[in-house]
């Protein structure tokens, strides 16, 4: 069953960016608008943010995955040699502070595995709701404030933690370091430096799995969302955030 949009949500902290989900679907499924990276070029799929915001969908395969760490995380393709992708993210990157600490991050992180063909980013659309497995807010500080608190609305202790800030690409964190599927969670995202420079310096991602976007989706009128603090927060801000 397709949820409702959070359309309380979303009104009440003034987003005014296009939510950005994930599908796994396959390859011919008739998105419209679609772009993709240039099969020669090794390119992040985060410069691709603009078109998103103009309503383009980038399609992935594993045949064209932009850069190498977008397709060892979708896509499970190893472009280097263990040893020498961990010599890469250590000594080249300075990611982790020995190789060792690095390679036992490996080991417990999972790769995504698709279940079909083709992985496509971009614009919410309602239709393919059964190929979504995430969906993303572009957001400043302020309305990620408000989703923090929208993420722990249904949560009490001894359920998953409802957001988790993980080490990763900010590739990976739009989907592999999840911990559940099944669960509500969210990730703060865009944390990843070698692509923020593609997104204005004030936004960051808050990526959630459709569990947490239902949640998201069930909040009301007398939650947070209609209390003082986000009244006197906007009154701050000159009337919206």
């Amino acid at each position: 069953m397709k949820p409702a949009f959070p359309d309380l949500l979303a009104e009440k902290i003034d987003l005014g960016n296009l939510l950005i989900a994930l599908y796994d679907a396959p390859s011919q499924t008739p998105f419209t608008s679609l772009t993709e990276p240039h099969p020669e070029r090794k390119t992040c799929l985060f410069a691709f943010y603009d078109e998103w915001m103009q309503g383009k969908t980038l399609k992935l395969k594993k045949e064209n995955f932009g850069c190498r760490g977008c397709g060892h995380w979708f896509f499970d393709v190893h472009a280097r040699d263990r040893q020498n992708f961990i010599e890469f993210l250590v000594d080249d990157e300075g990611l982790k502070a020995t190789l060792d600490m690095m390679n036992q991050w490996l080991e417990v992180s999972r790769t995504y595995k698709p279940e079909n063909d083709a992985i496509f980013i971009g614009p919410y659309n309602e239709e393919y709701y059964d190929f979504i497995k995430s969906i993303t807010f572009f957001v400043n500080p302020d309305q990620l404030s408000v989703l923090l608190l929208a993420a722990n609305y249904f949560s009490v202790p001894g359920d998953l933690m409802p957001v988790k800030a993980p080490f990763g690409s900010g590739c990976s964190e739009l989907l592999p370091l999840f911990d559940s599927v099944t669960a509500p969670q969210a990730i703060l995202g865009a944390t990843d430096m070698a692509m923020r420079d593609h997104l204005p310096a004030n936004i960051m991602a808050f990526t959630v799995n459709k569990p947490m976007f239902e949640n998201f989706c069930r909040i009301g009128e007398n939650s947070f969302l209609t209390k003082p603090f986000l009244v006197r927060l906007k009154k701050a801000r000159g009337g919206k955030i």
